[in-house]
């Protein structure tokens, strides 16, 4: 593309004039000129001060230039398989996103009539037709030849690992199931993963004790991450957090929560004891992290409103539960109860089916409607319309959840020790997905740098690109300084903004000048130019 009069292609040494540089440290942004060469930045300079035999110059006076941002909690894995290029991250500015988050992740599968269990478990989640491979590493060579378009940094799901190694039943692993998932971890690490995930709240993560995941988590040694959703993040979150350190403890990894939130008005207020006890084991020695968005919604899959025991024995025995009149009612009681129980409850823990928004479905019916709204349209009670959700879709829904508080979103990001994910949900089912799969990283700023002053500038870019790339390992990105590579994002700092709602999710990311990745534009005033330049990256 044609910039300022000159080609910005990547084959000759170019400068990036007159921006407010802010370097992904923490620093202060500075005025200075960047020199960018074969994909990576050679120097940097006084305005002004750099001359080069080309001429070439791109000028962003006026503007920010900081590193291209890291989303730490994706779930587009299936983003490379797409025919369509994804471009719900590279359009807010994210040029590298960790995939393979809450214990989800597109490979292994395991061979034989089990892999049309574990295929199914996906497609609740994955918007994805044939699976024609089976390993972590025959997974990352198709996603090598189909290429991506922001970079690629995959963990490995516990759940993928436990459905390979034993099945969707609700039963503890014994020494031989633990030993395959040992296996199968190895086996992704050396291929490239950069840890494991779970999802402690899903099927069949949920099934899993603090013994299992400790011992299938002592694979990664100390510089890989373990990256959980853990079993509680609403009355027993206290307990979910102290689970989880534990098992860093003596596992001996990096752990990193995700998306921390108190969930549920009785709740709300949980954040700040959250943060200090987590304060504490970082003191100790702890290797901990956390993520956050930057709203008071979350989203996910729509089967994961039943308790843990309907998933017993994968989707083929929750259609039959679904259809089970004493099954129902037990559901029913478990859901509609108030009180803390030994599961994650959406409903009755949390919004009740007024906080639930339908955000996609198989057939695309009901979507952008509350489960209350779809109840009154079918003239069914609350928990009724649920369930014909479920079933006529075959379990290929999505949701929006409202249970979070303002205060605890703003105290959770005033840790230093907080990133940034966008939890944004597959890429490709359509519908009204969360807002935040289109603009996390926008609205981070927007929010709060500009609006509630949380924290400034600097530290809100250093939040979304050198922790995030310090935490994972991400090699060589996350700040500018010579010989890193110039994955570069340009924006309004007054300006950038996600105009999008839950009604329209969509809408396009304001103030963003360019996107730029290994020293080649990709994105230009809200313009994909059309060349998937992402890659997968191995961990440094």
């Amino acid at each position: 593309m044609a910039v300022g009069g000159w080609e910005v292609d990547g084959s000759a040494p170019f400068v990036i004039r007159g921006a407010t540089v802010v370097d992904g440290t923490g620093a202060p942004g500075a005025e200075a000129d960047i020199v960018v060469d074969a994909g990576r930045i050679r120097g940097l300079g006084a305005p002004g001060s750099v001359v080069l035999d080309s001429g070439a110059a791109l000028d962003a006076q006026g503007l920010v230039v900081c590193p291209g941002f890291i989303d730490v909690h994706s779930h587009a894995d299936n983003a490379p398989l797409l025919v369509e290029d994804d471009l719900t991250k590279i359009n807010q500015g994210v040029t590298t996103e960790v995939t393979g988050n809450c214990g989800f992740s597109l490979a292994p599968i395991p061979a034989g009539e089990q892999a049309r269990e574990a295929t199914s478990a996906l497609r609740k989640l994955f918007p994805i037709d044939e699976v024609t491979w089976g390993s972590v590493p025959e997974f990352y060579e198709m996603v090598d030849d189909r290429g991506t378009v922001v970079n690629v940094c995959p963990l490995v799901g516990h759940g993928a690992l436990r459905m390979a190694a034993m099945g969707s039943g609700a039963r503890a692993a014994e020494s031989a199931d633990i030993r395959s998932m040992r296996v199968m971890l190895q086996d992704a690490l050396e291929a490239g993963a950069f840890g494991m995930s779970t999802g402690l709240i899903y099927a069949p993560g949920v099934y899993a004790d603090a013994e299992e995941l400790a011992q299938v988590a002592r694979v990664l040694g100390p510089d890989r991450v373990y990256a959980t959703h853990m079993r509680n993040e609403s009355f027993d979150l206290s307990a979910s957090l102290t689970e989880s350190v534990r098992l860093a403890r003596e596992a001996g990894c990096r752990l990193q929560i995700s998306h921390l939130k108190a969930t549920g008005q009785a709740n709300h207020g949980s954040i700040p004891p959250a943060i200090a006890y987590l304060d504490e084991a970082r003191d100790d020695g702890v290797a901990v992290t956390q993520d956050v968005y930057p709203y008071t919604a979350a989203s996910t899959i729509l089967a994961a409103c039943l308790p843990p025991w309907m998933h017993d024995g994968g989707d083929t025995q929750l259609l039959a539960r679904l259809e089970d009149r004493q099954e129902l009612a037990r559901a029913r009681r478990f859901i509609e109860s108030p009180q803390a129980q030994d599961w994650e409850n959406l409903i009755g823990g949390a919004g009740g089916y007024d906080g639930i928004l339908i955000a996609s479905t198989a057939s695309h019916e009901h979507e952008g409607m509350t489960l209350r709204q779809v109840a009154d349209e079918l003239g069914l009670e609350p928990f009724d319309a649920l369930v014909h959700v479920l079933v006529a879709e075959r379990l290929r829904a999505t949701m929006v959840e409202f249970s979070m508080a303002d205060q605890d979103l703003d105290d959770a990001f005033r840790s230093p020790f907080t990133s940034v994910g966008s939890d944004g949900i597959a890429p490709g089912a359509g519908g009204k997905p969360h807002p935040r799969l289109f603009g996390t990283f926008p609205t981070v700023i927007s929010r709060f740098v500009r609006e509630r002053r949380i924290v400034d500038l600097a530290e809100a870019v250093r939040r979304m690109t050198s922790l995030p790339a310090a935490v994972f390992g991400v090699p060589d990105r996350g700040i500018i300084a010579p010989g890193a590579v110039a994955d570069l994002v340009c924006f309004d700092p007054l300006t950038i903004s996600h105009p999008g709602d839950y009604a329209t999710p969509d809408r396009p990311v304001a103030g963003i000048e360019w996107v730029m990745q290994e020293g080649r534009l990709v994105v230009r005033s809200g313009r994909w130019l059309g060349v998937r330049r992402g890659r997968r990256l191995r961990p440094r």
